[in-house]
């Protein structure tokens, strides 16, 4: 029997046994309160079993919480190996490390003639076929962390006021000062558009794995097969791929490093502002 189905008799089930229990309560004082209240219980059941025919995917996961404790993942957390190239997390006894090896892939399919899709998706074929071994190749889009680059245009923006200040107060020539504020509005200009629209970035990547009884022994067999990808790839593409290490790792396991909160938090603001 489906679950809907079994939703819908439960409910009309409890409504008939309410209605059942207020019918057989004798009549007077506190009783009739309480048929009262028997009433519009099962009337609450019966416009439950009318709602479970359309949004029974709501009410199963709610009957089945029992506590307001939502676990997402029971999976051990990870850590980053001493060598700073992989990531590391227990499974059970066994430790598995992680490598992430990035390839740099220049070409566009928008930019392609025929050939050199065709040409393309045979160099792809190739690359899966390298290994013996499991890797994820992916494709992901990251808004670009512009924090560093916006705060040094700022900087630059403040020293090149206080030159105008300074410039304006000591009643230099007209050329110098004109050239001075020419800069500022050219560093002006720079932080407007670099701040306007999100900056993204394309990394093209494999995820080796390996796992040992140690947690060295892990990160080895990673990386050996982490420069037995690199080199198939470097045959196949003319690239050369490299190890991803230090924080950069971070840029496939952690959602902030995905979309950089100061950065989205600078181009709020500055929305805000233009509003106000």
């Amino acid at each position: 029997m489906q679950t809907k189905t079994l939703v819908l008799l439960a409910f009309l089930g409890v409504s008939v046994v309410l209605l059942a229990f207020a019918a057989a309560l004798p009549s007077g004082g506190l009783l009739d309160i309480l048929k009262l209240i028997l009433l519009v219980l099962a009337l609450l059941f019966d416009i439950l079993a009318f709602a479970s025919r359309f949004y029974t995917y709501l009410m199963v996961p709610a009957l089945q919480q029992r506590s307001k404790d939502i676990i997402l993942s029971n999976d051990e957390a990870y850590t980053i190996s001493p060598s700073a190239d992989s990531t590391i997390h227990k499974e059970g006894s066994e430790f598995v490390a992680t490598v992430y090896v990035s390839i740099p892939l220049y070409r566009s399919a928008t930019e392609m003639s025929d050939e050199e899709k065709l040409d393309f998706t045979r160099q792809v074929s190739k690359l899966v076929g390298v290994s013996g071994d499991p890797v994820r190749f992916t494709s992901e889009l990251y808004v670009m962390n512009k924090d560093a680059y916006i705060q040094t245009l700022k900087d630059t923006i403040n020293s090149l006021e206080n030159d105008v200040v300074a410039l304006t107060s000591k009643k230099s020539q007209p050329k110098e000062l004109d050239r001075a504020k020419g800069k500022l509005a050219m560093w002006h200009n720079m932080l407007d558009n670099i701040e306007k629209v999100q900056s993204l970035e394309l990394v093209t990547y494999a995820a080796v794995s390996a796992k040992g009884t140690k947690e060295f022994e892990a990160v080895s067999i990673a990386q050996q097969r982490a420069r037995d990808i690199m080199s198939g790839i470097g045959s196949i593409f003319g690239v050369t791929p490299s190890i991803v290490t230090g924080q950069e790792l971070l840029k496939f396991i952690e959602p902030e490093y995905l979309i950089p909160f100061s950065t989205i938090s600078e181009q709020l603001s500055r929305n805000i502002q233009q509003v106000i």
